[in-house]
């Protein structure tokens, strides 16, 4: 199964300490501080109660509070209490600023080809091709959801898909279970669908430049897990939601207007093209993905700009720069936790489950990051899988850790950012309010199904 990642590993043992080497490329993951510190211990104990306080800001959000303003509390609560130390931090900040950056850029891009239409044109195109069938109407739609989110990211999709199926169905004078049926579809395969390209979750991104994977040998590994994922969450999104899915819809033409800026409109899928083209071919350099997507995206918004079509102002306004702070404060934050016992608990776990037979170590494993990340939400769980999996011969465990991360935390609302995003705009701007509890019932139901026959995938494909 090795042949999966370019992982050829070896652990060079120095007192306590483990150094792994991938390619040549030493990576020290952790230092596992547990000489006489006990996993519940003084710091065990306070950095679990400054994640669990950071965590409670980020649901509530008290007087409209940023989450990455929240984390950023976190972390320096960590720090100032010498759980995390200032050369940790400098170590975090080298794990993420690839992803954080290389995820803004993208949904940076997706809200301007939002702004100028692109989205808005396909979704019209699919209910015209759709001819009035609301069941074909929905599959489109969760198919479109598929391929924006694999391109412009989970957050991307979410972003422009939701309030445009929210008009969409305003128009067609739908009611309240036709809206949870279309609704609920965006926001799930936004998630599920999120894994078959290094750019397409920032878990992905995150889990890829830890471990030294190239963007074209990940996609290689993850284009067929992305493709039983995706068939999988039509299938449980179909048979969940047949009974509120109306048998018609109002078909509407293109309308004038739709397509604010022709010229950019048009450029959407070269660009992307290009795209994907560098990332591979620079990914096999070992040249991070944030090197190519930053000034090309940046070099499209400032031709934005200067064309004057469209609010770039907007855009800027609208892009997740919360998510730079979120992530660093976040991962100061879980870092102290896991250096301080944590790890070993997830290590020991994830070899215990190493002797069962065919799958069931994956599917386990897969079923421990998603709880992770059900519970603490799927950034800071992504890289306690990865930390974690460090310790034990890794294989496909990567991998796993990444699909767990990306359907898993559509278990409960505080799984991803993207579901609480989603959630808190649809309260807030579309009056559309979905319980904690219902979003829990429908995910357990839905996510588990697609999880398991997706990790299942991804040891078939381990064989081949």
């Amino acid at each position: 199964m090795c042949n999966l990642t370019p992982m050829c590993r070896k652990r060079l043992h120095s007192g306590n300490s483990v150094t792994l080497a991938a390619d040549g490329i030493f990576i020290k993951p952790v230092n596992m501080r547990l000489q006489g510190l006990s996993l519940f211990g003084l710091k065990f104990a306070l950095s679990l109660a400054i994640f669990m306080i950071t965590m409670i800001l980020v649901i509530l959000r008290p007087r409209n509070l940023g989450i990455g303003y929240s984390a950023l509390i976190g972390g320096a609560a960590s720090v100032i209490l010498g759980i995390t130390t200032i050369p940790e931090i400098i170590q975090v900040w080298n794990i993420v600023w690839n992803a954080t950056f290389t995820f803004v850029a993208i949904i940076i891009m997706s809200l301007i080809y939002d702004e100028v239409g692109f989205f808005e044109y396909a979704s019209m195109k699919l209910a015209g091709f759709s001819g009035g069938s609301g069941k074909k109407f929905f599959v489109l739609m969760i198919l479109l959801g598929a391929v924006i989110s694999a391109f412009f990211a989970n957050d991307g999709a979410v972003l422009v898909l939701t309030p445009i199926m929210y008009s969409f169905l305003s128009r067609s004078d739908a009611d309240r279970k036709a809206y949870l049926a279309f609704i609920m579809a965006v926001g799930f395969i936004s998630d599920t669908a999120s894994m078959p390209f290094v750019i397409s979750n920032l878990v992905n991104i995150i889990t890829s430049g830890y471990f030294h994977i190239d963007f074209l040998h990940y996609t290689l590994v993850m284009f067929v897990p992305y493709l039983v994922s995706v068939a999988a969450s039509l299938g449980v999104l179909y048979a969940f939601y047949m009974k509120s899915i109306p048998s018609r819809i109002g078909t509407y033409g293109i309308q004038d207007g739709i397509i604010r800026d022709r010229a950019v409109f048009l450029s959407a899928v070269p660009v992307l093209a290009v795209l994907i083209t560098l990332y591979a071919v620079t990914g096999l350099l070992g040249i991070p993905v944030a090197f190519i997507a930053v000034p090309a995206i940046a070099v499209l918004f400032v031709i934005v700009a200067i064309r004057g079509k469209i609010n770039t102002g907007k855009i800027l306004r609208e892009a997740p720069w919360q998510i730079v702070l979120f992530s660093l404060g976040m991962y100061i934050i879980v870092y102290g936790l896991g250096e301080n016992g944590l790890i070993s608990v997830i290590s020991g776990a994830i070899e215990s489950f190493s002797g069962l037979w065919g799958p069931l170590p994956y599917i386990f494993s897969g079923y421990l990051f998603a709880l992770m990340a059900s519970v603490m939400n799927n950034l800071p769980s992504v890289m306690l899988g990865n930390l974690s999996i460090g310790f034990a011969h890794p294989g496909i465990l990567p991998y796993v850790n990444v699909i767990a991360n990306d359907i898993g935390p559509k278990f409960t609302p505080v799984g991803s950012l993207a579901t609480l995003l989603w959630l808190y705009t649809l309260d807030r701007k579309r009056g559309m309010k979905i319980s904690y509890g219902y979003y829990m019932k429908v995910g357990f139901v839905l996510a588990l199904p697609v999880l398991t026959v997706t990790l299942v995938s991804l040891w078939a494909v381990s064989l081949i």
